[in-house]
């Protein structure tokens, strides 16, 4: 592939290949709850957003719903019995892990940027909730000057897309990480490496590249470490992905850290030490997570966990034998 300039410049590139058209994903790790659960959540009521800042920041969490799938997915190494044993202690059931989608809206220096687009329909039928609770704090898709994705499966990057194949956040440039860019769409990327069956595989792929057909032709490529705008950071968390970032935001003496996709859920990642099975590179994802899990105990950050339980906002606490996560108290 030829074009590309690395850090916020223009990428030009082809999106012929790329069919139209969304594919939701099937087999074990999907999210298909019935029609009546859906509506169920849609009626209670229940807001979809949380406000608080970070220094001169303005933020908030906007959830985009819920994926998830069997536990041992989220806990590759964990023996089946004991895994069993520690979520019925959580009061969470033994056949499926509720993961959220704790996308994060930032407002600074006149501008609005939206931290991971979200699933939208590609991983099941509970995501796409990130453009109602927009509209909910008065906001529409195109009042987004940028995106920021920490990587490129398709939880991340579902809703870049509409449903008739255009661009979803029509105003905003998008950035994402060239390493992922490089892997899942200048080239056909393995995922053999995925605990899932082998059409769920298929169905991933296409759907991170029918997620970013539409922004191929001005995506914007980052190397992790670069500064997005003043106040918000890139950190290098490799392994999930080959190029899966963090991020840091952080406004005086204010900083949140947003740590993507290096936990799924607190129980089986934080508190239990076990590894998430669509980590592609197990070691050295490994080695991202302790690094950065040491950074945020040792200094104490405030952190906000992609798929954590919603608002996703809390501590690390560093224990004997591993680390602790400590919620939030709620802000009113």
């Amino acid at each position: 592939m030829s074009g590309i300039t690395v850090n916020r410049r223009q990428v030009m590139l082809t999106a012929a290949s790329v069919a139209a058209g969304m594919i939701l994903p099937t087999g074990g790790i999907a999210f298909a709850q019935a029609a009546s659960t859906a509506q169920s959540i849609n009626a209670s009521g229940n807001v979809g957003y949380y406000r608080f800042r970070v220094g001169d920041i303005s933020a908030t969490v906007l959830s985009d719903g819920l994926i998830g799938g069997p536990p041992q997915i989220y806990a590759s190494d964990a023996p089946e019995a004991e895994l069993e044993k520690v979520l019925r202690q959580a009061f969470l059931p033994t056949d499926h892990l509720t993961l959220n989608l704790n996308t994060l809206l930032i407002e600074t220096n006149g501008r609005r940027i939206l931290i991971e687009a979200g699933a939208g329909q590609t991983m099941g039928p509970l995501g796409g909730r990130i453009f109602d609770n927009l509209a909910a704090i008065g906001l529409r898709p195109d009042d987004i000057d940028i995106v920021v994705i920490s990587h490129t499966h398709p939880d991340h990057v579902g809703n870049l897309r509409t449903a008739d194949g255009g661009k979803a956040f029509p105003r905003a440039t998008v950035f994402a990480p060239l390493a992922d860019w490089d892997f899942f769409i200048t080239n056909d990327p393995d995922l053999s490496y995925m605990p899932v069956p082998e059409d769920f595989r298929r169905h991933f792929a296409a759907a991170i590249r029918q997620s970013l057909a539409p922004v191929t032709g001005d995506i914007e490529l980052y190397e992790a470490g670069t500064e997005i705008v003043p106040g918000l950071t890139t950190l290098p968390a490799l392994g999930h992905t080959p190029g899966m970032a963090n991020f840091l935001v952080h406004s005086g003496n204010d900083q949140l850290l947003l740590t993507a996709d290096l936990a799924y859920h607190p129980i089986v990642n934080i508190d239990h030490s076990w590894l998430p099975g669509p980590d592609r590179d197990k070691e050295t994802a490994l080695a991202s997570r302790r690094r950065i899990f040491d950074m945020a105990a040792a200094d104490r950050l405030p952190v906000l966990g992609f798929h954590f339980p919603f608002p996703g906002l809390g501590r690390m606490l560093k224990t004997d034998t591993g680390y602790a996560w400590v919620p939030a108290n709620w802000q009113f």
